[in-house]
């Protein structure tokens, strides 16, 4: 018998499951660079892209997630045949980690705040996960915990294994694919790339990927109004909490394990009425609806964009467009929610239509 017929022997559940994890992955190609035609800053030699993460068969960013996540705990061996898979989630990397779960024939549970979109929650149970709701986001983590103990599975945890889970040296993580898709263009690497923070896996991934390939790109942190991240970044207390994001899945009210400061160059706190302007009037450029998480996103690329035109810099800047907009229907795409959730954003959406122009 040969090691890997005799490995296969002794665990051949866990072999078949990571067996079936890679086989999905070939299954499925990368996601689209849309570079964003914008006069108004291309004409000064600065061009902005976004990484199209909304193809993912799961719809979002966190499908990369959570499937380093099960990779991760399957080779740790701390899920097996008959393990309940428990998640904290406001709601993409539950509905990704539901998927995944299914792959493998495992139940999995969501525990989410109840105020968690309905579109998210369809998605969850579409693809066979249960949603447990919690009154607010710091409840989450021992309810998650909870649940995982009384069912006796395992608590995926993805605000602390997010920033471990991925090989950032390659193996085509988010970074290696962004900078080998702007290989072409006229400013091949990024002055600046721009992501928000969930667990603040993705900003270290692309924080380490761009130091170990020596890249002068910096890296611009896009923070929601409420989050705790901002403020962590400039003083290093990680004591600190706040009240929580209204931008649904980026912002923390607590310094999470993941989020790994001194990767990034730079934070922007972007206020809520500003994400949503910027939400509105990317979805106008690009023909269709982006979720609000990608319009904080823009709001900090478009204040980096100024800044490098007033200077006289040339350069790309370069985002994600972390999920559509359909899953937001009734929430941040409905101007009656958002007029009574977020408040009045015409005055934020006529200032960026004006910097566009």
């Amino acid at each position: 018998m040969t090691e890997p017929e005799a490995a296969f022997h002794r665990d051949p559940w866990l072999h078949q499951a990571i067996a079936r994890i890679e086989a999905d992955y070939q299954r499925s190609a990368d996601t689209h660079l849309i570079a964003l035609p914008l006069p108004a800053f291309s004409d000064a030699g600065i061009d902005l892209y976004l990484k199209d993460e909304s193809t993912h068969p799961t719809g979002s960013l966190k499908h990369r997630l959570a499937r380093s996540l099960f990779l991760y705990a399957l080779c740790n061996r701390w899920i097996h045949e008959s393990s309940t898979v428990v998640e904290a989630s406001s709601g993409s990397t539950a509905v990704s980690e539901a998927y995944f779960a299914r792959l493998l024939g495992l139940p999995f549970i969501a525990v989410m705040p109840r105020s968690t979109s309905a579109e998210k929650i369809a998605l969850i149970e579409f693809h066979g996960g249960r949603c447990h709701f919690v009154e607010s986001a710091p409840a989450m983590y021992d309810a998650a915990r909870a649940l995982a103990r009384e069912t006796g599975g395992h608590y995926m945890d993805q605000f602390t294994y997010a920033e471990r889970a991925t090989d950032w040296r390659g193996n085509n993580n988010i970074a290696e694919s962004m900078f080998v898709q702007m290989q072409r263009e006229r400013h091949p690497v990024p002055r600046w790339i721009v992501v928000g923070a969930g667990t603040g896996g993705t900003s270290a991934t692309i924080g380490r990927y761009v130091h170990y390939q020596r890249h002068a790109t910096r890296l611009c942190v896009a923070d929601p109004a409420g989050s705790v991240f901002a403020d962590y970044w400039r003083s290093g207390d990680i004591t600190l909490t706040a009240p929580g994001s209204h931008i649904e899945g980026i912002g923390r009210p607590r310094v999470e394990p993941s989020f790994i400061r001194h990767l990034i160059d730079r934070m922007e706190a972007v206020a809520d009425v500003e994400s949503i302007a910027c939400m509105r009037e990317l979805s106008r450029l690009l023909g269709r609806r982006v979720g609000p998480s990608t319009g904080t996103n823009f709001a900090a690329m478009l204040r980096l964009a100024d800044e490098m035109k007033k200077s006289g810099e040339t350069g790309s800047i370069l985002s994600l467009l972390c999920d559509a907009g359909e899953r937001y229907l009734h929430s941040y795409h409905n101007p009656g929610w958002v007029a009574e959730h977020v408040g009045d954003c015409t005055v934020a959406q006529a200032g960026t239509q004006a910097r566009l122009a």
